[in-house]
């Protein structure tokens, strides 16, 4: 029995929801996201809440009736506020900037790194320091913030690099004389 598949989701006023056969749409003026569920999972759309549930009595159908949930409420989330990530730069010299669809990164390197912003996708730096990614995808906002800190992820002995508001790097000691 899935404790997070028996949670209602809640339609923000705004979004519209409907099925066409095994796919889920949600709507909003922010745009649209779609997600094809598992033949084992029913969702039920009712006025103003989704809910799922299994239609099986089988192992794969209770795993999927949690990810299905999960799935639905991140699209509906997704159109109705959006998903955010917040990157932060540590190190002398490294700093970014948005050019059009570019973000253009001084990161340390011999030449500058430039990152094609998709199209879903914005990226602002308030300051030269921090990336502001948002989108209503959450997955391919995870995903711009993950390629984008690939390029100089946080290093133990400085914490130089590009690391998520909040994280905490691990440091280490220095060589001792």
């Amino acid at each position: 029995m899935s404790r997070l598949g028996k949670i209602v989701i809640l339609i923000p006023a705004g979004t519209s929801v409907h099925s066409d056969g095994q796919t889920v749409i949600a709507k909003s003026p922010k745009g649209e996201l779609s997600y094809t569920v598992h033949d084992d999972v029913e969702v039920i759309i009712e006025a103003s809440s989704i809910t799922t549930k299994p239609r099986f009595e089988t192992k794969r159908a209770n795993m999927m009736w949690g990810t299905t949930r999960a799935q639905i409420n991140n699209i509906v989330t997704g159109v109705s506020v959006g998903f955010a990530k917040k990157l932060e730069i540590t190190g002398v010299g490294y700093k970014a900037n948005v050019n059009g669809k570019v973000l253009e990164l001084a990161l340390g390197y011999s030449h500058p790194v430039n990152y094609a912003i998709p199209a879903d996708i914005t990226v602002v730096t308030p300051k030269p320091t921090e990336i502001f990614i948002s989108g209503i995808d959450r997955q391919k906002v995870g995903q711009v913030a993950a390629e984008i800190r690939d390029w100089r992820g946080p290093e133990p002995y400085k914490g130089k690099g590009i690391k998520y508001e909040g994280e905490f790097i691990f440091r280490k000691e220095g060589k001792k004389k």
